[in-house]
């Protein structure tokens, strides 16, 4: 009889035990690990292993208890390499919430916007500040000869190729992820179509988006890019230096603002006031507008143009009334 009670205590003693255990548990797995307000990032470098995400995520305040925390993570079947990225998390998560999360690979995203007729230079600073890519590396790789070949780029670098557009980035890709994904969009844009004409205009791509770059450079008017276009084709036909403002302060660090009268004669081989034809190389990143105005001038003899003073432009045939159309922008300007 004593041996029953015994054994009958032994028995009511573990399962209290054992449930308590499980309480516990189950108390840990979903309980806050902090307060709702504190919010934090995690970042988690490519090939870490499961204990050493645990480490960081302790260094972050976001684990109570590591052995608890391992052990729901081996019952959740999550001890494995867990995708690299940078993760947000809040104290008013649960250990299971958080394992969750990493399992998932529910990586912090960026939502970047790439402005048309940006520069390489402007989006590489851009991508610095939000700490998504390192500046020179970007920069480095967008001149790489053997990485521009694996592109379909003939030229010196990506200016020119990176389509404006909104991006869903994440700080676990590397520069030349984020490149090929712009480069990619961009070739999407120049349609087989916008090829053909390419051809019958007797232009190649790497012509096309050069010119495509000083117009979308020159107006951000839609309407208006076919008749700067028609400038510098008829200025081209003539023989004529294309006097694009822009090309004389591309790439130049110190200068900043609109384009001053000193900054036409600087000396570069960009500076559509000193070289004969196209430059180099593009000068930014146009849009499919800015493309396909290049491809599709308007019919028209203007050879000038001159800002009206609200960001349009006025056009002329000849050198008598653009002198005029610098006047009356002079006087507008003056009484402004």
């Amino acid at each position: 009889m004593a041996r029953k009670k015994v054994g009958k205590y032994i028995l009511v003693s573990a399962f209290i035990a054992i449930t308590l255990l499980v309480g516990l548990f189950f108390w840990f797995a979903y309980s806050p690990v902090g307060k709702p307000e504190y919010i934090t990032t995690v970042e988690i470098p490519k090939g870490t292993g499961f204990l050493k995400i645990v480490d960081i995520l302790d260094e972050k305040g976001l684990v109570k208890n590591k052995p608890f925390f391992y052990l729901l993570s081996i019952i959740k079947g999550s001890a494995r390499v867990i995708r690299a990225g940078e993760y947000e998390f809040t104290g008013a998560m649960s250990p299971l919430e958080i394992i969750d999360k990493l399992v998932q690979g529910q990586i912090k995203y960026y939502m970047v916007t790439i402005r048309e007729d940006v520069t390489l230079r402007e989006i590489a600073d851009l991508l610095a500040e939000l700490k998504i890519v390192k500046r020179e590396e970007f920069i480095k790789a967008a001149r790489d000869r053997s990485f521009l070949a694996t592109l379909q780029i003939e030229g010196n670098s990506v200016e020119g190729y990176l389509y404006p557009e909104t991006y869903k980035l994440d700080k676990s890709m590397g520069e030349r992820e984020i490149i090929r994904l712009m480069v990619e969009e961009f070739w999407k844009k120049f349609t087989p179509d916008l090829r053909k004409r390419a051809i019958e205009m007797g232009m190649t791509i790497g012509e096309v988006v050069t010119l495509a770059s000083l117009i979308g450079k020159e107006t951000g008017y839609t309407e208006e890019k076919p008749l700067i276009s028609a400038v510098f084709h008829n200025r081209l036909k003539r023989g004529m230096k294309l006097q694009c403002d822009p090309t004389a302060v591309y790439n130049v660090p110190y200068v900043r603002g609109p384009v001053k009268k000193s900054h036409l004669r600087l000396n570069h081989p960009y500076n559509t006031y000193l070289i004969s034809g196209l430059p180099p190389g593009p000068i930014g990143n146009p849009g499919v507008d800015s493309i396909r105005a290049a491809l599709y001038p308007a019919r028209v003899d203007y050879l000038f143009f001159v800002s009206n003073n609200d960001g349009s432009h006025i056009f002329s045939s000849n050198f008598s009334a653009h002198s005029k159309a610098i006047a009356s922008y002079r006087a507008k300007k003056k009484k402004d």
